[in-house]
Order: structure tokens, then sequence, then C-alpha cells
């Protein structure tokens, strides 16, 4: 029997146009799905040339939909139409008019538009370019060239919509992308936060542990943190740098702990010896918060070292006088020694603001920094709204006694 397979395997018959090759056995067959045939407006007041016009575009595979004027076509327009046939001379709204009006709805800038005419003017041309035709056809049209202006259009528009296409699925997964990685964002910044409170609670509970050998209160620790976060802010430094010197500022007695109660806890005045070992916790303050990779433990130890330090070069522990001193030491001198003095202590009585104001104003170019000084006795109001937000009545009257050997 003559094999009348024709080319290829052997008995295997041909695709057909529109099929991939499917093997036998059982290996899946691949086809391409089925297309849509476009869709095409014609529109006409005349209803001889509407059929014309719907026999040739349905002879071309395509599916048509009839209109008989302006209204009616714009009406019948929708999303779904690839193609609009539009006769340029109508009664009441002429085919310009009508593709000028189709130009200025969202969505439909881009739709192809032929227009059918028996205007030969050129003033009718290009009037008709201005209202964004794309070509034209004229009575009585061929047949061909119907078939051939249309199919360029059309396979036009298919770009243009493959394009739009991509571009909307390449604008979601970035809008898709983009709020998965806010989230990312904010999600990361949570933790970081929740880290940064954690650290913050655990310094501060070492705090405690130190004030609380000297029976101070989480409030007095609230205090100097507060109370150089005001002279910062007032001296204009970075927020950043203000916020490790509020943080930082909080341990700056962290050595105490090393201090032994009988010294620390003495209710009267220290004799030589006591006040040698009172000062190390300066320098043990220092070593404890020593070798961290934390921006607020460096400023920690800086101000742990350097808040007993005088501008005049008589502090402790290693006589650093000036600018020498670090500023964030500076600012807790002065806030710790405010605090000290207008809050009891084992070893005397507190003592009212305005006694500590001219006391510490005293001290000015000897004891404090002046500019720090200055700042911080120019913003009283906002010192005492602290001290008493935290237990402190600034009012409060009380004998003094020097801790310091007689």
């Amino acid at each position: 029997m003559t094999d009348r397979s024709g080319p290829g395997t052997p008995g295997q018959r041909p695709s057909p146009a529109g099929m991939r090759y499917q093997p036998s056995g059982d290996a899946p067959a691949y086809q391409e799905a089925p297309r849509k045939p476009p869709r095409i407006l014609a529109v006409d007041d005349e209803e001889g040339s509407r059929r014309v016009l719907q026999r040739a575009l349905t002879s071309f595979g395509y599916d048509v939909t009839l209109a008989h004027d302006g209204d009616d076509a714009l009406g019948k327009l929708g999303s779904d139409i690839d193609l609009i046939v539009l006769d340029a001379s109508m009664p009441t709204v002429d085919g310009f008019t009508v593709a000028e009006h189709i130009r200025t709805m969202p969505g439909y800038f881009d739709l192809p538009i032929i227009m059918v005419t028996g205007l030969d003017a050129k003033a009718n041309r290009l009037r008709a370019l201005e209202v964004g035709v794309n070509d034209f056809i004229s009575k009585p049209f061929d047949l061909a060239e119907l078939r051939l202006r249309s199919g360029w259009l059309l396979k036009l528009k298919e770009a243009h919509d493959t394009i739009k296409r991509h571009r909307a699925e390449l604008e979601d997964t970035v809008r898709k992308r983009t709020a998965a990685l806010q989230q990312a964002l904010v999600e990361v910044e949570s933790a970081q936060q929740q880290t940064h409170e954690a650290h913050l609670d655990t310094i501060r509970r070492l705090v405690l542990a130190a004030e609380h050998k000297d029976r101070a209160t989480a409030a007095h620790i609230e205090r100097i943190g507060l109370f150089c976060e005001l002279l910062a802010e007032r001296l204009q430094l970075p927020s950043e740098q203000v916020a490790l010197i509020r943080h930082g500022s909080q341990m700056h007695d962290v050595g105490k702990l090393g201090i032994p109660d009988q010294i620390l806890l003495k209710p009267g005045s220290l004799d030589g010896s006591e006040w040698e070992i009172m000062k190390q916790h300066a320098r043990m303050g220092s070593r404890i918060l020593s070798g961290s990779p934390s921006d607020i433990l460096r400023v920690g130890e800086s101000i742990a070292l350097t808040h007993h330090e005088r501008w005049d070069g008589e502090g402790y522990p290693r006589g650093l006088a000036a600018e020498g001193i670090p500023l964030e030491g500076r600012i807790c001198a002065v806030a710790d020694v405010f605090d000290a003095l207008t809050t009891d202590r084992p070893y005397r009585q507190s003592l009212p603001n305005a006694a500590v104001y001219e006391m510490m104003r005293a001290e000015r170019d000897q004891h404090f920094d002046p500019q720090v000084l200055d700042t911080f006795l120019g913003c009283r109001e906002e010192i005492e709204s602290i001290q008493r937000a935290y237990g402190v009545n600034p009012g409060g009257a009380g004998a003094t006694e020097n801790r310091k050997p007689n």
C-alpha cells in the first residue's frame, strides 16, 4: 500500500495550521489557545453601506457590530472593540466629530479608526488626521484594500495592547514588591526598635542595681537623663547625640556597684582614705562599660569616667580641664551636682533650687563649663517641670553637709 502521509514521519499526517506537533504515546498534546476574532465597529448612516461593510469584514474573520450614526456608535463603543470603520459624511454628527470625541475618552486614545469617505479634498484628510483618524478608504472601497488597511491596524493595536499589558503587569509586580519591601522594612524597623528598647531596659536595670546601693531611685535616673537631654538640646547638638547623652548619662554612677556599702551609705563625712575609695567609682564605671560596640554604652563610658572632672582641672580621676573634658561629661557634671543638691541624701537634706542656682553660679569657670552652666540656668522653668514630674519640690529646704573629708 502506498504511503500517502507526505513528508515527515511515516504514517503521520502533517499538523494542520494552528496546531503543534503531537507525538504518539503518552506525551501531552500542545495546542495554541483559540484566539477570539477581532471585533469591529462599523458606522454608517446608510443601511446598504452598513450591510456591505458587514459582509466584507465578516469575510475577513472579524466579529462585526453595526451602528447607524454617531450617537449609536458611541453607545456601542466598549473596551472589546478593536477597530472602528467610520463613515465621514453622516447627518447630525459627522464622522470627524465622532472620531474627535472618541479620542477624548479615557482608554480610547490609541483605538484604530479607519475613515470611509468620498471626500477627496486635501483639507478633509488633514482634518481627519487632526481629530485622530489613523487611515482612509475611499468610497466605493476596494475589498483587498480594506483587508490590508484593517489588517495592519489590528496588528498595530495588538502590539500596543501587548505593551500595555506588559506595562500593567510590570507595574503590578513593582507595586507588590514595593509593598512587600515596605512591609519588610516595617518589620525590620520594629525588630530594631524592640532590640533598642530591650537594650535600654537592660542598661536601666544595671543602673538601678547601682543606684539601689545608694538608696537612690529610678526617678533620680530619669531626672539626670532628662536634665542632660534638655542641656544637649539647648546647646543645639544633633538629635542623635542628644539621645545618646540622655541614655548614656543615666549610667554615670554605675561604678558605685564596686564601692563598699559602709562608705557609700555612710551618713556623715568621709575620711581621707574613704574619699579616695569613693572616687574610684568613676574608673570602675568606665571599666564596666568599656569595650562595647554600642554607641550608648560608649557615651555612658565617657560620662562615667569624666562627670567628676572640673573646668579648672581640679576634678577626678584624671584632672582634665576645660574643653579637654568631653562635652557629655561637662553636661552631666552640671546635671548631677544640681540633682544631688536638690534631693535628700544619706549625708544631708535637700536644698531649695534658688540656693542651688546661686551656689552653682559661684562655681562658674571653676567647677563648671561656663557655657553649659549658663545654658542650664537659662531654662529653669523646664528644669523645675522635670523635678515636679519626678517627685522633687523645687522649693524644698534642708541642711547641707559636704561629703569630702574635713
